[in-house]
């Protein structure tokens, strides 16, 4: 696939624009974006409709470049969902393009969490020596970078890789205090899913923190549990 052909997406993506909908997409996030105003399950088929099949990893990586430098929600979506598709491929080294790609083009919760918890997080459960590059994320002015330090365990605790598990306790500890809710709102989805394996262990921690955790965290934390455990850890 050529330049060219990323022009035919476009193309493609144009033809299904609905401007209330772009309108709602610009209302809906609190962060700035660039919609041009398609319903993302035509996006996700439009991406599938055009995926290179045939082309090498250092080919579709070089085509979701140029997909995301063109700055549109629609076009980003498309490449962060062509990079799923190479996790089967991917290597230790594939972490700087990721982090840089988190970095540059990741603004908000969407793409954060699109990306994180799909081809970044498939590469840090791949090669779980790469999770400690993810540390000084928990400290960086960015607010995304921070979200994604929890998130991207997300991928390991769906896969129910229990040897995570600590780095999910881990991270909830450094960014237990995060004065911002969308850090706070990413780390307690972390707990929840990992709770959905690991709920005796995931109800323990939370309890002993329940008095610290903001309350942000702890609700989305707890939100698997029973009615009573629920109770019992918003006292």
């Amino acid at each position: 696939m050529s330049t060219d052909s990323l022009s035919l997406i476009r193309k493609e993506l144009m033809h299904y624009v609905e401007p209330a909908y772009k309108a709602g997409a610009i209302l809906f996030f609190k962060e700035k974006i660039n919609p041009l105003g398609v319903r993302t399950p035509i996006v996700r088929k439009i991406a599938r409709m055009y995926f290179p099949k045939e082309a090498t990893k250092q080919e579709v990586f070089a085509l979701c470049e140029q997909l995301l430098q063109k700055k549109t929600y629609e076009e980003t979506l498309i490449a962060f969902d062509w990079a799923v598709k190479q996790t089967h491929e991917f290597e230790k080294n594939d972490f700087a393009r990721l982090e840089r790609w988190l970095k540059t083009y990741v603004n908000n919760w969407a793409f954060c969490d699109d990306f994180c918890t799909h081809a970044f997080g498939a590469l840090i459960t791949r090669y779980p020596e790469l999770l400690s590059k993810t540390k000084k994320w928990r400290v960086s002015e960015n607010r995304w970078l921070r979200r994604a330090s929890a998130i991207i365990l997300i991928h390991p605790m769906m896969k129910k890789k229990k040897e995570f598990l600590k780095d999910v306790f881990e991270a909830a500890d450094a960014l237990l205090v995060d004065d911002d809710d969308l850090v706070q709102k990413g780390y307690g989805w972390m707990l929840k899913i990992a709770s959905n394996s690991y709920p005796a262990d995931v109800f323990q921690f939370v309890m002993k923190r329940k008095n610290t955790m903001p309350r942000t965290a702890l609700r989305y934390a707890i939100e698997k549990y029973p009615k009573e455990m629920k109770k019992s850890a918003m006292k």
